[in-house]
């Protein structure tokens, strides 16, 4: 007696609903990463959010460090890519205002959109094993030389007053960027209101202009 011939799924639809599950996964351990932090999320935990066996998730993912590592740096990528992205759709003679509220509005609308992935690289990085900390090192050094280039660029053209420490100054804008992640609220001001404020407090300064200075500019210009 023969077999009856069962008709298999198309492999294109297998591999579709894998590459799904998988996504599935990675947003719900980005969440959980966020909300509980590395140590109290367990596997078993990102199953049951998924609802799924616990093992499960091994058909996708080696280990909980795998799973990790893979949401801290699609958490870097999206900013990184967000801000080339918008950054090379500049005129190549933008001035450092232009530039910098450009980039600073990117990184911000992706850190604050891409809120799981972004907001968990930022809470866990300290947490998580030091071999998978090591392993991210080299996307967020190339994202930090990214700015830094960026800077030494603008600089080159005049924009920057030279001797100014443009690591630190990159610093300074990521710590100020991504704590937005903790404190911002979108009913009270948008993304580009308040890029444009952390751009004026980098290129203008806290100082005010003295009365002197203001009243010498316009003498010179022949407005009394």
């Amino acid at each position: 007696m023969s077999t009856p011939n069962r008709r298999q799924p198309p492999v294109e639809s297998v591999k579709s609903a894998a590459a799904a599950s998988r996504q599935t996964i990675l947003d719900t351990a980005a969440r959980l990463f966020r909300e509980e932090g590395y140590a109290a999320t367990s596997l078993r935990a990102i199953a049951q959010a998924c609802d799924m066996k616990a093992g499960s998730l091994y058909y996708h993912f080696e280990s909980k460090d795998q799973i990790v590592s893979e949401v801290l740096s699609i958490g870097v990528q999206r900013v990184f890519d967000a801000v080339k992205s918008s950054v090379e759709a500049l005129p190549p003679n933008a001035d450092l205002t232009t530039t910098l509220h450009c980039a600073v509005q990117a990184h911000l609308g992706a850190l604050l959109h891409a809120h799981d992935f972004t907001s968990a690289n930022i809470r866990i990085f300290g947490q998580v094993p030091d071999e998978v900390r090591a392993g991210h090192k080299s996307l967020r050094k190339k994202y930090e030389q990214y700015w830094q280039d960026l800077l030494i660029g603008l600089q080159q053209r005049g924009e920057i007053r030279a001797g100014i420490d443009l690591q630190r100054t990159v610093f300074f804008l990521f710590g100020a960027m991504n704590w937005t992640t903790e404190w911002y609220d979108q009913k009270k001001s948008g993304l580009s209101a308040m890029a444009s404020e952390l751009t004026n407090l980098v290129t203008s300064g806290l100082k005010a202009v003295p009365a002197s200075a203001s009243t010498g500019s316009k003498a010179k210009q022949g407005k009394p």
